[in-house]
């Protein structure tokens, strides 16, 4: 019984990473921008792809493979708030009817490119990690250790740098931070393009773990999508809080349980926090 929570718990940490890999950066972009972005799970998939190709198709190292993806991400977001969002910055609905459109387009467009097959990506690291009776797969303590290390790296950016300083006044309040001299012009695009990069390097991260394939990215955006209302729309803490929560409950329920039922809980958790705290955990009631 104690390996199967200690193991539950690990498993917990790595998916409760992945969601709030995605929630941040799907949190962020409604902060600043003020749009559902529904394509956010196809940034993932591309993301995936990404590595794959890199891995497999031109034989990149691993650590370079997601640095590229990274970079390519924040080109592509950047790029998606130009030609997509833009047009509808002062049109919420307009806006999240546009990334149902985008979503579709990728999503498709991976599906002519690639095909509807899975496809398998090679293993990074073999072997596992034994503490006593408690097993970790090398491959799942890789992912957890970098998706680590991007969060830490993505918080001291947030925190400590003018540009971190400039989105979170915006996601405060937008009209003060035009006032104090955010530019929006700026921060727009760099903003969708970080939600992108987090929810690329996520796919990227997990590749390895669940495989690759073109309808990859609807489960992470519903539970990106579950975490940020838990959490609080626009709430960078509620969202992590929420996303070790959601992450921690889906493991322990499913190896104790089902994976069903890890379901029921967790839409009943969502069910629940809509009725007693509409605003989310950490979410800022209306005025």
């Amino acid at each position: 019984m104690s390996f199967l929570i200690a193991q539950s718990l690990i498993n917990g940490i790595i998916l409760g990473t992945l969601y709030l890999m995605m929630a941040i950066g799907f949190t962020l972009v409604f902060g600043v921008m003020r749009v559902v972005n529904f394509a956010h799970g196809e940034f993932y998939m591309i993301g995936a792809f990404m590595a794959l190709i890199g891995v497999t198709w031109l034989g990149l190292p691993y650590a370079v493979t997601l640095a590229l993806t990274v970079g390519f991400a924040i080109l592509l977001g950047a790029l998606t708030e130009r030609l997509v969002f833009r047009p509808f910055r002062s049109d919420e609905l307009s806006g999240m009817i546009a990334s149902l459109g985008l979503a579709m387009i990728l999503q498709n467009g991976a599906l002519l490119f690639f095909g509807p097959d899975p496809q398998a990506f090679p293993s990074m690291v073999s072997g596992v990690f034994r503490w006593g009776a408690l097993i970790v797969p090398k491959s799942r303590a890789l992912t957890l250790g970098v998706g680590v290390v991007i969060l830490i790296g993505f918080y001291f950016l947030l925190m400590h740098t003018r540009f971190g300083r400039g989105l979170r006044a915006l996601v405060q309040d937008q009209q003060v931070a035009t006032l104090y001299g955010v530019r929006l012009e700026l921060m727009y695009p760099l903003g969708l393009g970080l939600g992108v990069a987090l929810a690329a390097v996520a796919g990227g991260l997990m590749a390895p773990l669940f495989g690759v394939s073109p309808f990859i990215g609807a489960t992470p955006l519903l539970k990106a999508f579950i975490v940020v209302i838990l959490g609080g729309l626009g709430s960078i803490p509620g969202a992590a809080l929420a996303a070790m929560l959601l992450g921690l409950i889906e493991s322990f329920v499913s190896s104790f349980i089902s994976a069903s039922a890890a379901d029921i809980v967790t839409f009943a958790l969502v069910v629940g926090v809509l009725l007693l705290r509409p605003s989310g955990i950490l979410g800022r009631g209306e005025a």
